[in-house]
């Protein structure tokens, strides 16, 4: 799909031919700021309201999704991802939405705590919800990372109205959904202006300087992320942007494990290339032991593998073709390569080797190349390793590939790596986020604008609310879920003066 624009619409264009798959309209700037207008003027109701009553409203949208015909051809035709993958992420992300819905209902996301203080007062504290969310999905997850996708269902559990913008690589497929979610909303009795989808280039600055909003949602790259970012600090009233950009995963095999590389090659390459390497937890850099011959072995699993495939737009392959000649450049040299099929946004798969030496921070060959692309490098010894782990930015996810439960080395690394990353999977791969009470996604910077939050699992919510204590205020003074009656019915933590503990 190309980012393409033609007067007042948006021209969807088919990844494997490049050719049109017709176009949707252009929100003007009017329509933008009438949708977050609308939501504003619910923004209040909508925070107030029992959980369950905004769960309600997601498994709604769930439905309506599950039960909607033709998503995935049209996906497919606006991704090349294939009907497979794409069939398993609309289940993915129906999935999420009921997930945010279980999560909104339980209420202990809310932390409620009520006390009473050693003289007599009380005091309460609750998370309360910051108001509309302008959120901008991902190209490379349509579904599940899309304008319904994660962000998406955990601001609306959160209490917070949505403006989300259509992603220019798959625009009719944002179109579709942001219709089957508003009539799923409206059947439901939401008021209108909780959720909205708008369109066009010119939708993301206007959406993000809006007064009304109050934070941002993205999923993307690291000069999108960080350009909403600035607009977003510059604005007369700061509002946070929770950015999860990309990143290079590393991959570190400890010196143990290096003689059994051959049984995790096959495992690697499925990894990198999964969707064309278009995940923003593929492993993009492997630190191997010394001696092992790890660059060629990888190569050689590339090669049995033949991937062959499309990116999701031509802009994304002619930047992929451009990293590639980037990473030449800094001194990467090609190990193997598998051609694409030919056409549209047709790339060729690779594995590279460099001189770890030439890992250094701020160097080419430590930012993301999007695509199925893998850097190889050995390192010596310990402090070697340990040098190179220096030189690395913060990251989503890293890996470790160990000799198996008595490896000395894991502890350490795992450690180490903690420091860096926000998810260390043990003898596993990155790509894949499992959608889970416990789950993080996200990291240090530049991975994320903001390192302790995360965009998926439970605690995805407490993005989209900010803290608030109660003083002194009387019983009926106090939002429901703090009053003595607790007709919410959810989990509170309450406290008793000093003395009577």
């Amino acid at each position: 799909m190309s980012d393409t624009a033609v007067h007042n619409t948006l021209v969807s264009i088919n990844p494997r031919t490049g050719e049109s798959n017709g176009a949707t309209s252009v929100t003007p700037s009017e329509g933008v700021d009438d949708a977050v207008a609308r939501a504003a003027e619910v923004a209040e109701s909508v925070g107030d309201l029992q959980p369950r009553v905004r769960a309600d409203w997601l498994r709604a949208i769930a439905h309506a999704v599950d039960t909607e015909p033709g998503l995935v051809e049209l996906a497919d035709r606006e991704t090349a991802k294939g009907t497979d993958r794409l069939t398993a992420e609309l289940t993915r992300a129906t999935d999420q939405l009921r997930f945010y819905a279980d999560v909104a209902a339980e209420g202990s996301w809310l932390g409620a705590v009520v006390e009473t203080t050693q003289v007599g007062g009380s005091l309460a504290r609750m998370r309360q919800p910051l108001g509309p969310v302008a959120v901008f999905g991902a190209s490379n997850f349509p579904f599940a990372y899309g304008v319904l996708g994660n962000d998406t269902g955990s601001a609306l559990a959160a209490g917070c109205p949505v403006v989300a913008k259509a992603h220019p690589a798959h625009p009719l497929l944002s179109e579709r959904l942001g219709r089957l979610a508003r009539e799923a909303l409206q059947r439901s009795g939401a008021p209108d202006g909780v959720f909205a989808v708008v369109a066009g280039f010119d939708t993301g600055p206007r959406l993000v300087t809006a007064p009304d909003i109050a934070a941002v949602g993205f999923t993307g790259s690291q000069a999108g992320g960080l350009a909403l970012w600035r607009l977003a600090a510059e604005r007369p009233v700061a509002i946070p942007v929770f950015a999860e950009m990309g990143t290079v995963n590393p991959v570190v095999v400890t010196p143990a494990a290096g003689a059994r590389f051959t049984d995790v090659a096959d495992g690697l390459a499925g990894a990198f290339t999964l969707g064309m390497g278009q995940y923003c937890t593929k492993p993009g850099l492997v630190l191997a032991p010394r001696g092992y011959d790890v660059a060629v072995l990888a190569g050689q699993a590339l090669l049995a593998k033949a991937p062959a495939g499309w990116l999701l737009t031509p802009a994304i392959a002619e930047a992929y073709h451009s990293g590639l000649r980037d990473l030449g450049e800094a001194g990467a040299v090609t190990v193997a390569t598998v051609p694409g099929p030919g056409g549209g946004a047709s790339v060729p798969a690779a594995v590279l080797s460099v001189d770890a030496d030439r890992l250094r921070r701020g160097s080419r060959l430590l930012e993301e190349c999007f695509g199925p692309v893998l850097l190889v490098a050995e390192y010596n010894d310990d402090a070697h390793l340990e040098a190179i782990i220096g030189e690395l930015q913060g990251a989503l996810a890293a890996s470790v590939i160990t000799s198996g439960a008595d490896d000395p080395d894991v502890s350490g690394l795992v450690r180490r790596l903690s420091r860096i990353v926000g998810r260390v999977v043990v003898d596993g791969w990155t790509p894949g986020v499992s959608l889970a009470w416990g789950q993080q996604h996200g990291g240090p910077w530049p991975s994320t604008t903001a390192p302790s939050t995360t965009s998926v699992g439970a605690a995805a919510l407490d993005r989209f609310t900010r803290p608030v204590a109660y003083e002194g205020a009387p019983d009926g003074a106090l939002p429901p879920a703090l009053r003595a009656a607790n007709p919410w019915r959810i989990p509170r933590r309450v406290v008793a003066p000093a003395a009577q503990r």
